[in-house]
């Protein structure tokens, strides 16, 4: 399912991240990877605050729709 729409508060996985190649690095930069473990603290108009390793990120709509998580 994509991000946008997972439960909040539960831990999941990053299965797969549907972007270009540009914004994948990007996010490889935060912490966000494939098999990595992602929790969404907080989702508000579209924006997700997740938390990944020991930070916590902001992401907007567009970006969290395509981050595939199980």
């Amino acid at each position: 399912m994509p991000l946008i729409i997972a439960p909040e508060n539960k831990e999941l996985t990053i299965i797969k991240i549907l972007a270009e190649d540009k914004i994948k690095k990007h996010l490889e930069s935060l912490g966000i990877v494939v098999n990595s473990k992602i929790t969404i603290l907080n989702q508000s108009g579209g924006n997700v605050i997740c938390k990944v390793c020991e930070g916590k990120i902001a992401l907007d709509r567009s970006l969290a729709t395509k981050i595939i998580v199980a």
